[in-house]
């Protein structure tokens, strides 16, 4: 005989587990943390200061600043949307509609074009980094 109240008396039928998401989702969510980058904002303020510095990039240089300065935009604007920055902070969403822009843009044919092309992305990179860490939004803002 068992006492009110102990282990058996409180059992009740538990429903089966079943997956919360189908094989295409799994496969979807398990690309997406495949892809995932954290943030480096060490590596952030390298590229900025490489592309900002009084040397100016050489022309073999350009498209990789480019990339690795659009995957910081890119990285930036999915952190201040995330933590919806830009609608509390009518500047930060000004920086982040700036930085959208400028992602989009093409790499002028030019070098000192795409030199200046480059020097925009990597002041919008540097001030959206300062604006989410002044928000804190991101532990990172040196």
């Amino acid at each position: 005989m068992t006492a009110p109240g102990t282990l058996s008396s409180l059992a009740r039928p538990v429903p089966p587990w079943a997956l919360p998401l189908d094989g295409d989702e799994l496969r979807s969510v398990l690309s997406a943390v495949r892809r995932w980058q954290p943030f480096d904002g060490v590596g952030l303020l390298d590229d900025v200061g490489a592309v900002l510095d009084d040397v100016v990039p050489p022309e073999e240089a350009l498209e990789d600043h480019a990339l690795r300065l659009r995957g910081h935009l890119m990285q930036l604007v999915a952190i201040a949307v995330a933590a919806e920055a830009g609608q509390k902070d009518t500047e930060t969403e000004r920086l982040i509609e700036h930085a959208r822009w400028l992602r989009a843009q093409d790499m002028p044919g030019d070098h000192h074009q795409a030199v200046g092309h480059l020097r925009r992305m990597a002041w919008s990179v540097d001030l959206l980094h300062e604006r989410l860490g002044a928000l804190k939004c991101i532990r990172e803002a040196a």
